[in-house]
């Protein structure tokens, strides 16, 4: 069974054959089912690299994502996961998809559609450095001064998905807003900026705890109000937001809504 080499014979990790054990036995609370729905899932940090041995990244231990991702799949959604390089070992889904970098990342989602949800967990690192360098930058004994690094822009993953005017454009696009001053402020005015149907905004300021720790405590914004939730475990935040899909899916199927890209 634990070959390692090929086949239906080779063993998972025990990290996700716990996993596994954990989501089906959770009851996830959703007011209605999510079979085959289809969702894309981002998680987990991105990894930019400086030269060989270093690199940027934020602190993102992936547990939300994978949690939302276990959530998801209880549900009976199909679960596209593509994770960073993540502490937390990734959840149940159908593909699995691991990256290393922002534009990595980019590529795999827009692989990933046309999906119906997509969920932009992902704490992807803003900048990349100009140029990587190849080997390793060595401080010389004589050096007065700092190597300078120039930086430019990542791919913004969230606001191009967010924007599409294509049938590629999810019907229902949900991004994080991870802050820490003026939580409400810089989410409310992210919603706007990046044209996505909904935001979960939590404060990740040190004293948290939240950024890489197990708890949560996020406030849902959509066009038509905010909802503040109590801080809760990663898992039990994740069955929420899952819930909240179900109700969309519920409604708009009773209404018979089709989508239209927000202008």
């Amino acid at each position: 069974m634990a070959c390692g080499e090929f086949g239906f014979g080779r063993m998972a990790e025990p990290e996700q054959l716990v996993q596994a054990v954990e989501t089906y036995f959770t009851n996830v609370p959703v007011a209605g089912s999510l079979d085959g729905l289809r969702v894309l899932v981002t998680s987990g940090p991105t990894h930019e690299p400086i030269d060989p041995v270093r690199y940027l990244a934020n602190r993102s231990s992936g547990r939300q994502g994978a949690a939302i991702g276990a959530a998801l799949t209880a549900a009976g959604a199909e679960v596209t996961f593509v994770t960073g390089p993540a502490e937390a070992p990734p959840p149940p889904a159908q593909r699995l998809v691991s990256v290393q970098t922002a534009r990595e990342m980019h590529d795999a989602v827009v692989a990933a559609l046309p999906v119906d949800v997509a969920i932009f967990a992902a704490a992807v690192a803003d900048w990349r450095v100009l140029t990587e360098m190849g080997g390793k930058i060595k401080k010389a004994p004589d050096m007065t001064a700092a190597p300078q690094l120039e930086l430019v822009e990542n791919p913004d993953i969230l606001a191009e998905i967010s924007q599409l005017e294509t049938d590629a454009r999810p019907s229902l696009v949900i991004g994080f807003a991870a802050e820490t001053d003026n939580v409400l402020d810089n989410a409310r005015a992210k919603l706007q900026r990046k044209r996505c149907d909904w935001l979960i905004a939590n404060d990740v300021s040190p004293e948290t705890g939240i950024m890489g720790g197990k708890e949560n405590q996020a406030t849902l914004l959509t066009s038509s109000g905010e909802e503040s939730w109590p801080r809760l475990d990663k898992d039990a935040v994740a069955a929420r937001l899952v819930a909240k899909i179900a109700e969309w899916r519920a409604l708009r199927t009773e209404k018979g809504e089709t989508y239209a890209p927000p202008r």
